[in-house]
């Protein structure tokens, strides 16, 4: 589990909510009629913007905010330079045994279709146009999440106004002011807690895991490439550590 994620959802949810309990209970914040206008209203605007596989889509990758793992770059790296050293003493075709042992499905592919004898420049449109479509994709989820994040807080006005006619409809009777002060105030409240501790949050990981995963899989294409074209593993090496920071660089070389 990303540690991260955990902290910030702990120290997000649980301040608000000890904060809440310290100041006269949970109970008066759970108001049914306002979380129905909030989360129904906010998941149906979503389902008519968007078709529903992609809604759906986005809330199963939800958890990629919570398991995934980011590809260790360092890793990517030793690996190549390993394959290149292999690659000039045994030649290409030697390297189909080790493609069955990679996991990652992009970097097997590179890998066969370099064993293949695909040219280089092939191979790196092949793995582009994969790239850009993963890239649309996470894209995809990340909005998802924006628009949810947008329009949770425009439906918590929605119940406040509701709320608000309710209670003008009723000043002749001072019991119902008081539930209907109840939804007028809490959808605005449930509003903007979906959109600034859930939804946008999210939308924000997702674009960092798809950012990282991009630079990984470009990184991945280039190691392809050089291996294609037989590059000496140091000088494979030293073009992939362009894509590490500074400080992984040195890391690396320890």
């Amino acid at each position: 589990m990303d540690i991260a994620t955990l902290l910030g959802t702990i120290s997000a949810f649980g301040l608000v909510i000890f904060a809440i309990v310290m100041g006269g209970g949970i109970s008066l914040f759970i108001n049914p009629p306002a979380l129905m206008i909030v989360l129904g209203g906010t998941f149906g605007a979503t389902m008519i913007n968007y078709p529903i596989r992609d809604v759906l889509g986005a809330l199963n990758v939800v958890k990629n905010v919570f398991f995934s793992k980011p590809t260790s770059l360092n890793e990517v790296v030793g690996k190549f330079v390993e394959y290149a050293g292999k690659a000039r003493r045994e030649g290409i075709l030697s390297l189909e045994s080790n493609a069955n042992t990679i996991r990652d499905d992009f970097f097997r592919k590179g890998i066969q279709l370099s064993v293949d004898g695909i040219e280089p420049q092939s191979i790196k449109e092949i793995l582009d146009t994969e790239i850009n479509f993963l890239r649309d994709r996470h894209q995809l989820g990340a909005e998802i999440f924006q628009t949810m994040g947008a329009f949770a807080p425009a439906l918590g006005m929605i119940g406040t106004l509701i709320g608000l006619v309710q209670m003008l409809q009723s000043m002749d009777d001072p019991n119902s002011i008081g539930p209907a002060m109840a939804v007028a105030l809490l959808t605005t409240f449930y509003g903007s807690m979906l959109a600034n501790l859930f939804c946008l949050p999210v939308a924000g990981k997702l674009n960092t895991r798809s950012k990282e995963e991009i630079i990984a899989k470009e990184m991945i294409v280039q190691g392809i490439i050089s291996l294609s074209r037989g590059d000496n593993p140091r000088i494979l090496e030293h073009k992939l550590m362009s894509f590490l920071a500074p400080k992984l660089r040195e890391r690396s070389s320890k």
